[in-house]
């Protein structure tokens, strides 16, 4: 306020709006001052520590400071005490020109946390400028005809102050003609009017001088003069007239040159050249509309002459006078045009980056604040409403803080290795139409922290190394990946220890912690040690270091490094192997099966039989891949009874290796001979091993369940068969007992090795049972077949009566029971009694050498 001694006393006004945001450590308050203009340099102003409870030692640690939208830095805040002061003299009319309030927006941002708050200085106006006119000395024509009464407006005065300071009135210099009539324009200002009160005579008086004085409101009273020269003219009867004293219109801005803004349309009802008018612009308008608009002097358009901005000014007020051609003192008439500038949505709003934050931690919690923004924007109403948004695939967001003032928060946790930065686009769009926008990006860095452990490129690891391998060649290498950066990915290998065979893994491998690669530290040997596994760990350097492992299967390879070793025939002297054969086997009798075994894998311990030499070479033949040694036609009186083998047993690897055994086979002219021999041969070996033992009794104990099993059946149906008087021709199926046609002693022939075969030379109904070896015998049953006994599990043989015999039968040397559609006419003659004596004789001399034969085997 100005006091009477014209000394300025400060009044403060403050108002505090507190604003607390859905984020944390942000908290925006407002607080408004009030100064007068034209304050020096260091003039106080408030005190912003203590209005916003901020601790005023902790200003410059929290780098305080001033951000303000003008040119200048008009205050500043001293750090040491929190005083706002003044930093460069303020001049209101410079900063606002006519408007009537006068702020100066400024935000005091404080960091360390981040806080904001606004301030609005008011700048109060001083009464530093008088009024003053365009010129000093105005003429003002005026025919002496004129009545009393009638108006002639005069130049305005200017007062770049507002308020009580700019001008409160006119006052016109004593006169007997003329007085004053002083009004208020729309804008408040004041505009003059002579009146002339009293007629005027030019023959008494040509002109008269009237001093017309603008007075202001402020204190101390400013004011300033003009000088009116009245010329009096002679009469001109009638005087153009408007059809409006004051016309409004509304025009858009940035409306193109040459629109048409009004047309005026004067009349005079004189005739000739005193009804010609011409228009024009009124002495008193302002340069700016000189400027902005034009008017046609014959026609009275008033056009568009320049770009007009709503932002400059939304409106404009043009004094036109209408002068006929009357001579030249014909008088003009005056009309105001007031023009509505009417806003164009022609501004885009603008977006200003107040702080930003950058790199940001991966594990920022959600609502961390990143950046404070404001926007702007120049054009008003609807036009002026700003929106902000952001992409929606960020994890970001904007929350609004208070008007056009926008904070950017996390939404989420962020992942560095997923997103390492992020350019966010903040588009700030008004409300006009069409909408304007404007984009603005943030660049955002996301540092880095250690949430990732190692992981390996595979699962697992599988790795073949070839047995014998040189100690110190690599077994492999193993990749692991961190997605962390710098510090956080450096990773480092190792092996995880555990105990192989009794021994320490890492006495077998090492690995190079830098770079993955696993290293043989010994020979590797396939018999010994197949495969094993190596767990290895990947830690890496961040704290606290995270880890990760794999497995890696080792398989060792064989190589060809052992020899075949037979197993049987086992040496009976040295290196030889002797066997006793009897002169009768058959052609491609078994007479010895090589078993050899190699403790390589694969093709190394693929073996093949070979007979290198013989003897006779026509006589024996060895199987290629089974090692069966078997006769190729019979011993004939001429052979050498002693026939010496040489098999050579080879691997199959890529540089083969091979064993050999020796047999001499003795050949025997009888049984008698042969026996003798098996029973040297038995008495000599020492090879009733266990396994030999436990052979024995698990075949002979299976035997023995078969043989009960099938001897409880057939005595079930057999006695079903006694039971049932129509023998095989009972209704549910056949029921037929086993009886020997031509043994003499079924019991013996038990001990034979039977075979059943299907022949054409037996009839359908009966079978062929015959022996195998050397002795060899065929006994024949009849069979009781039917469609019922055919879906059975079980057919049962039926007793045949040799008194009458229906069908030939005969021996066979391959045995087996023979079956076909055509029956035989005739018996053969070995079914006569007088054979059977001596076939039972040869029968049971025949079980007695296979019973030694077969002991003998499984001796070897």
């Amino acid at each position: 306020m100005m006091t009477g001694k014209g000394s300025w006393t400060l009044t403060r006004q403050v108002f505090c709006f507190i604003t607390v945001a859905s984020f944390s450590d942000l908290i925006s308050g407002q607080i408004r001052y009030s100064i007068p203009e034209e304050l020096k340099h260091g003039a106080f102003v408030g005190n912003v520590a203590d209005d916003l409870g901020l601790d005023v030692s902790k200003l410059s640690a929290r780098r305080l400071r001033i951000v303000s939208g003008a040119s200048k830095q008009y205050l500043e805040v001293n750090l040491g005490n929190g005083i706002l002061f003044v930093n460069e003299k303020i001049d209101r009319e410079q900063l606002c020109g006519l408007s009537f309030t006068c702020f100066l927006h400024l935000e005091v941002v404080v960091e360390n946390p981040l806080e904001l708050y606004r301030i609005e200085v008011e700048i109060l106006d001083v009464n530093d400028n008088p009024p003053t006119f365009s010129k000093k000395v105005f003429s003002l024509e005026i025919i002496e005809s004129a009545l009393p009464g009638m108006r002639f407006p005069l130049e305005s005065a200017h007062d770049p102050d507002v308020g009580t300071n700019s001008i409160r009135t006119y006052r016109l210099s004593p006169n007997e003609h003329f007085i004053l009539d002083a009004d208020s324009r729309s804008d408040r200002s004041k505009f003059a009017e002579l009146v002339l009160e009293k007629t005027l005579d030019r023959e008494h008086q040509q002109m008269h001088q009237l001093v017309l004085t603008a007075v202001d409101g402020g204190i101390p009273v400013r004011s300033g003069t003009a000088l009116i020269s009245v010329i009096v003219l002679d009469a001109n009867d009638n005087l153009p007239l408007f059809e409006q004293a004051t016309y409004k219109v509304s025009l858009e801005e940035n409306a193109p040159k040459e629109t048409l803004v009004l047309k005026l349309n004067a009349s005079d009802l004189d005739q000739g050249s005193n009804s010609e008018i011409v228009y024009s612009f009124s002495s008193h308008t302002p340069p700016r509309v000189h400027e902005l608009f034009n008017v046609d002097s014959h026609t009275g358009e008033i056009r568009v002459k320049s770009v007009i901005d709503h932002e400059e000014l939304n409106s404009y007020e043009i004094y036109v006078q209408a002068k006929d051609k009357g001579g030249p003192y014909a008088i003009p008439v005056h009309c105001r045009v007031l023009v509505d500038i009417v806003d164009v949505n022609d501004n885009a709003p603008e977006v200003i980056l107040t702080s930003v934050t950058s790199p940001v931690m991966e594990d920022a919690m959600a609502g961390t604040v990143i950046a404070l923004i404001s926007v702007t924007d120049q054009d008003s109403g609807k036009n002026g409403q700003i929106s902000c948004e952001i992409s929606k695939d960020v994890p970001f967001r904007l929350q609004s803080s208070f008007k056009n003032y926008y904070t950017l928060v996390t939404t989420d946790l962020l992942d560095r290795e997923s997103v390492p930065e992020y350019n966010i686009t903040i588009r700030a769009i008004d409300s006009g139409y069409p909408s304007l926008s404007t984009n603005k990006s943030i660049f955002l860095k996301v540092s880095d922290v250690n949430d990732n452990a190692p992981r390996f490129s595979k699962p697992s690891y599988t790795v073949y190394v070839t047995e014998n391998n040189a100690p110190g060649s690599t077994v492999c290498s193993v990749t692991a990946l961190d997605p962390d950066s710098e510090q956080n990915a450096y990773l480092s290998y190792s092996i995880i220890d555990r105990m192989i065979q009794g021994l320490s893994l890492k006495t077998y491998v090492s690995i190079n912690s830098d770079n993955g690669k696993v290293y043989a530290l010994r020979s590797f040997d396939y018999e010994q040690l197949k495969d094993f596994q190596i767990q290895i760990q990947a830690q890496d350097a961040g704290f606290p270091p995270l880890s990760g492992t794999v497995k890696v299967n080792v398989i060792i390879l064989d190589q060809n490094d052992n020899v075949p070793v037979i197993m049987s025939p086992r040496p009976n002297n040295g290196s030889v192997a002797l066997q006793t054969v009897p002169q009768s086997v058959d052609p491609g009798q078994l007479m010895t099966k090589v078993i050899a075994t190699d403790a390589d894998s694969g093709q190394n311990a693929k073996l093949s039989y070979q007979l290198l030499q013989a003897t006779d070479p026509t006589l024996f033949k060895v199987a290629l891949h089974t090692g069966d040694i078997r006769t190729t036609r019979s011993f004939g009186d001429r052979d050498v009874p002693k026939q010496t083998l040489l098999i050579l047993v080879r691997d199959n690897g890529q540089t083969p290796l091979s064993a050999t055994v020796t047999i001499i086979y003795s050949i025997m002219d009888s049984i008698t001979e042969i026996l003798p021999e098996i029973s040297d041969l038995s008495g000599n070996t020492q090879h009733n091993s266990a396994v030999t033992f436990y052979l024995i009794i698990t075949l002979a104990s299976i035997s023995i369940l078969f043989i009960v099993a099938i001897i409880i059946v057939a005595a079930v149906k057999c006695h079903q068969c006694r039971n049932n008087v129509h023998g095989c021709s009972t209704p549910l199926g056949s029921c037929c007992c086993l009886q020997h046609l031509n043994s003499p002693d079924p019991l013996k022939t038990s001990k034979i090795n039977l075979q059943v075969t299907t022949s054409s030379k037996v009839p359908p109904d009966f079978l062929e049972v015959a022996g195998s070896g050397p002795v060899s015998h065929t006994y024949y049953y009849k069979v009781c077949l039917t469609p019922e006994s055919a879906k059975s599990d079980f057919t049962f043989l039926k007793p045949y009566s040799p008194a009458k015999p229906k069908v030939g039968i005969s021996t066979s040397d391959t045995g087996g029971v023979k079956r076909n559609g055509h029956a035989p006419k005739t018996l053969n003659n070995e079914l006569s009694p007088s054979n059977f004596k001596s076939k039972a004789i040869k029968s049971r001399e025949w079980d007695r050498n296979i019973r030694s034969k077969v002991r003998q085997l499984f001796l070897h």
